[in-house]
């Protein structure tokens, strides 16, 4: 087929272009039908339990100014209520499907947006409604929810990754724009979306007729007018925006009427690196929508209650794992000579030195050999790593892979120097290193688990775990954090990138 104004050689297409593909509206819509089945059980499971729990197998009865009510159609309204109210916060929207935070801040929003009602119409109309009920409920509900989801997430990624439910993207811009946004396309395998092909304004001038994208070559398939010629010969299902400014304002707007006509979705690249979706909002200026920023919330990130969460989630772990901590501790004074915990200088918050506390993982004169295994250094930019580490003890080799090692900084969140989760706490040799933004991941307290360690931990570049620890403090959340923590679980197990 000759598509005018459009390259037109077959050779260069990408694989996912010639290969028969499933539209994501086919998939999408079979993989949110599961997942309402899925929240419907969840709900139904979290509200039966809670009856149960609170009333046993009898008949759960309770009075209300005019009449008695049963908890059994109560538990029936709930359920319709918490499932509206899912829809209604978009909670099923293509848009977020396995985005993890998103999805999961509009799960909970739902679920509480439910239980503030019923909280609110029981004291308006004197409803006697059990307070144990619904605290059972509510909690119950919401984590059942949220794991569901995951579960269902990494179900998703894991065929994506493999080649399945992908998205193919049709990218608009210039070379470099458009390169570097299919290279962070074409990374985030488990995204799935895969670059079918380019668009350049002005192409035609001498650029080439494609783009490298880490050995993968993308056809550059014509300029900015060629967008719908360029859909018929890829079958993208997202055309995605690098940069605007050859558009403009009346491009943008006729292109978006374009798409719409053959169901092709919209994305444009804001041009704002790693900042995350709660500090962008759109806010119409005469009748122009324009991108506003908020300011990073570091005072969040540090601030009473965060304080408390750190305080007491620490508390609560070193009493749960302490008889894990002596035995660990007794071991380490059976395989080698020297203390059981190492006392490493760290960098903290404003750049404010403290001793973190770690299990002593290697031999008690390990800081003495280092000078003589500096060529072999394996770790990236300024950090000192070797992955077979001759100073490594036996004891230690094996609470590193588990990152039982790091346990004792919990002593270190107690004290206030630390948080739960964070950017990794650097030493001093490194933040003499640091050069422009970089000085930005100190403007919150370094964490025991944070985006770093979830994400590869030494198997990351320096370049992408000073990103990784700048778009932390720069997007800090809630959510965010108890995302990591959660997923920090899975990192352990998998120890992928520990030594």
């Amino acid at each position: 087929m000759t598509v005018p104004g459009v390259l037109n050689d077959a050779s260069v297409l990408s694989p996912v272009s010639r290969a028969v593909r499933v539209k994501k509206s086919k998939w999408a819509t079979t993989y949110v039908r599961r997942l309402r089945y899925t929240d419907l059980a969840a709900i139904l499971a979290s509200v039966s339990a809670a009856q149960l729990v609170r009333f046993g197998t009898h008949p759960a009865m309770f009075e209300s100014a005019s009449a008695f009510y049963s908890y059994t159609l109560v538990s029936a309204l709930v359920t319709a209520a918490w499932l509206g109210a899912i829809a209604l916060f978009r909670g099923h929207d293509e848009g977020v499907l396995a985005s993890g935070a998103e999805e999961c801040r509009r799960i909970a929003h739902a679920s509480f947006a439910v239980f503030g009602t019923v909280a609110i119409v029981s004291y308006l109309l004197k409803l006697e409604l059990a307070r144990g009920y619904l605290a059972v409920a509510l909690p119950l509900g919401l984590v059942t929810l949220v794991v569901t989801r995951r579960l269902w997430r990494r179900w998703l990624q894991s065929r994506r990754v493999r080649g399945r439910f992908i998205s193919s993207v049709l990218v608009v811009g210039s070379h470099g724009a458009a390169a570097a946004m299919a290279r962070i396309f074409e990374r985030a395998r488990s995204e799935g979306y895969q670059v079918a092909g380019v668009c350049v304004p002005g192409w035609g001038r001498g650029e080439g007729d494609s783009v490298n994208i880490d050995g993968h070559v993308v056809p550059v398939l014509g300029n900015e007018d060629a967008v719908l010629d360029a859909l018929e010969v890829t079958g993208a299902d997202i055309v995605a925006v690098s940069n605007t400014e050859f558009l403009g304002v009346d491009g943008m707007r006729t292109l978006a009427w374009e798409l719409e006509a053959v169901d092709v979705d919209l994305v444009v690249c804001p041009g704002v690196v790693d900042v995350a979706g709660p500090r962008l909002q759109i806010r119409p200026v005469a009748g122009l929508p324009l991108l506003h920023v908020d300011k990073p919330q570091y005072q969040g990130a540090s601030n009473v209650g965060k304080f408390i969460f750190d305080t007491a989630g620490a508390l609560i772990g070193l009493i749960v794992l302490f008889p894990l901590l002596v035995a660990v501790g007794l071991a380490i004074l059976l395989d080698s000579r020297g203390p059981i915990l190492y006392r490493a200088e760290r960098v903290g918050l404003n750049g404010k030195p403290f001793s973190m506390l770690k299990f002593r993982s290697m031999v008690s004169d390990a800081d003495v050999r280092r000078d003589h295994l500096l060529q072999r250094n394996e770790g990236a930019g300024p950090l000192f790593k070797i992955r077979d580490d001759p100073r490594v003890t036996r004891v230690g080799r094996c609470i590193r892979r588990l990152s039982i090692d790091e346990l004792p900084q919990l002593v270190n969140v107690l004290c206030g120097q630390m948080s739960l989760v964070g950017p990794r706490p650097p030493l001093s040799s490194e933040v003499m290193t640091y050069t422009g933004d970089v000085h930005r991941r100190l403007l919150v307290k370094p964490g025991i688990t944070g985006l770093w360690q979830v994400s590869g931990r030494s198997n990351l570049s320096w370049d992408e775990s000073v990103r990784l620890d700048l778009s932390y403090v720069e997007n800090w959340s809630w959510i965010q954090d108890l995302m990591i923590m959660s997923r920090t679980v899975g990192a352990v197990i998998r120890t992928r990138g520990a030594y």
